[in-house]
């Protein structure tokens, strides 16, 4: 916790869960940042890069917004708005619905394939850089400690 305090440049002592969930904070932004500097030369961010994953993982079947945002890890996130800028790349195609005009699917075009693809190499490697200080069974304790809390 002293290496915590240091970080936070504190002078008081703050309890563990306090800590714990700073901890947790600091982490995911420097993350977030890492993820992003890799995302950045392909002008996505990473809810763009989560939207196209989903929709890869569709296996060419098309979505609506709606499952899309359910399945977003942010889901605060504007799907819609993320859609639109995905479209504007030419990285997903909207399908509109002939019987019914109301209704909209989104998938992955060939092209947000292939920068997928591009990326697939770059991103493992990232998350196994950010992950290095941790072997398995540590990966493994620390997954389920992130469950444990999420529920």
């Amino acid at each position: 916790m002293k290496e915590l305090e240091n970080i936070l440049k504190s002078t008081s002592s703050i309890s563990e869960a306090k800590a714990t969930l700073i901890s947790i904070f600091h982490i995911n932004s420097k993350i977030k940042d890492t993820l992003l500097h890799q995302l950045k030369p392909h002008d996505l961010s990473i809810e763009q890069y989560n939207v196209m994953r989903i929709l890869r993982g569709q296996k060419g079947k098309a979505i609506n917004l709606q499952d899309i945002q359910t399945r977003m890890i942010n889901k605060m996130s504007n799907t819609t708005r993320l859609v639109d800028k995905l479209l504007k790349k030419k990285f997903v195609k909207r399908i509109i619905c002939k019987n019914n005009r109301r209704k909209v699917e989104i998938s992955i075009t060939d092209l947000g394939l292939s920068i997928l693809d591009g990326l697939d190499p770059i991103i493992e490697n990232t998350e196994q850089n950010i992950t290095k200080h941790l072997n398995k069974q540590e990966l493994k304790q620390l997954n389920n400690l992130l469950l444990k809390l999420n529920n």
